[in-house]
This record gives structure tokens, C-alpha cells and sequence, in this order.
């Protein structure tokens, strides 16, 4: 069970980076790598799907102990709101195209959680 927690908390900071990322990048402005209304429209989908609770509490419930069930509930609800990112950084790749590298991360970083054991 240590490895799942250490996946966990690999995901957490992970989901962390990612939201830290957008936000610096969203506060640059004078910055030529995003168009600004599309990065926003990134943050607020990260606000709408709570991201920021969903890592702070994966990271919390995994820290000293592993809890299966409350885990991959987190875990699921991370996917939902990471396939509506993608999509729309699918749809604006011209745009978004350096997210995709952290979306690639966070995408096989949460499809590790199965429940096929």
C-alpha cells in the first residue's frame, strides 16, 4: 500500500504544479505563450472542478495511510474535470499546445488508479 500512497501523493503534487503553472502563467499577461482569454478560460475550469480541493485532500488522506475508497472517489472526479481540460486544449491546440505535456502527465498519473485488484 505504500506504492498507491506515494502515487497519490505523486498525482497531488502534480495537480499542484499544473494549477500553479496556469496561474503564473495567467498573471503574465505581457507573456507570448498563451492567449490570455483561453488561459482563463483553463483557470476557471480548474476552479469549476475544484482541483486545488481534490489535491489538498489527497495529499491529507495520504499522507500517514492509505484510503482505498476516498482515494480513488478523489481520483475520479479529477478524471471528469481533466477530460473537459483536455478537450478544450484539444480544440485550441494552436493556442494551448504547451499544456499538453502536463495534461499527458496528469492523465497517465491518474489512469495508474484501477480497480481491477
Amino acid at each position: 500500500m505504500k506504492f498507491e500512497m506515494q502515487k497519490a501523493n505523486l498525482l497531488a503534487e502534480n495537480i499542484n504544479g499544473f494549477i500553479t503553472y496556469v496561474q503564473k502563467s495567467h498573471i503574465n499577461k505581457n507573456s507570448n505563450r498563451f492567449t490570455p482569454d483561453k488561459l482563463f478560460q483553463i483557470k476557471l475550469l480548474i476552479e469549476e472542478y475544484k482541483f486545488q480541493i481534490l489535491s489538498d485532500e489527497l495529499f491529507r488522506i495520504n499522507k500517514f495511510d492509505w484510503d482505498e475508497k476516498y482515494t480513488y472517489y478523489l481520483v475520479d472526479q479529477f478524471k471528469e474535470g481533466l477530460k473537459i481540460i483536455e478537450e478544450y486544449v484539444k480544440n485550441s491546440y494552436d493556442e494551448l499546445f504547451l499544456l499538453t505535456g502536463r495534461l499527458y502527465t496528469l492523465k497517465n498519473l491518474s489512469e495508474s488508479f484501477n480497480r481491477s485488484e
